[in-house]
């Protein structure tokens, strides 16, 4: 595990279009007025990007929904009718919070699907999985689930 230095003065200029981000993502990035990463983004986002495993910890409003969230959608397969991600929530008010997010850092991406459960059973998010076909599941974990 990495230790993130957000103080790193290189971590305050990084820009967006230096990461291999979709094109869509990054005309979407600019379009929200985001050009340069905040610390975490900067010190984070390229190790998610490059598929290693990132444990992170920052203030409230520093950017680490758009980090993961960015990498997760840089990652999906648009063409696979499937769950591609699931993003557990401690609160039904974070997995909104998070969900909206998702959905404005993807929105210009085709055929990405959000969805946020809560208090539901196995059996729902399978029956779900098979009629809506969402790209990534948020929830909070409030009941246990074998999936």
């Amino acid at each position: 595990m990495n230790n993130f230095d957000s103080s790193n003065p290189d971590a305050k200029k990084a820009g967006f279009k230096n990461l291999e981000l979709h094109a869509e993502l990054l005309s979407n990035l600019d379009d929200l007025g985001f050009h340069t990463m905040t610390p975490i983004q900067a010190l984070s986002l390229p190790k998610i990007l490059d598929g290693q495993d990132v444990i992170a910890q920052a203030k409230t409003g520093s950017g680490k929904t758009a980090a993961f969230g960015l990498g997760i959608l840089n990652k999906l397969d648009v063409k696979k009718f499937r769950v591609q991600c699931l993003i557990l929530c401690p609160t039904r008010e974070l997995a909104d919070q998070v969900a909206k997010e998702i959905r404005t850092l993807g929105r210009k991406i085709h055929n990405i699907k959000v969805l946020i459960l809560f208090h539901w059973s196995t059996a729902h998010i399978l029956s779900l999985e098979r009629q809506a076909e969402p790209k990534n599941t948020l929830g909070n974990k409030t009941s246990r689930w074998k999936i």
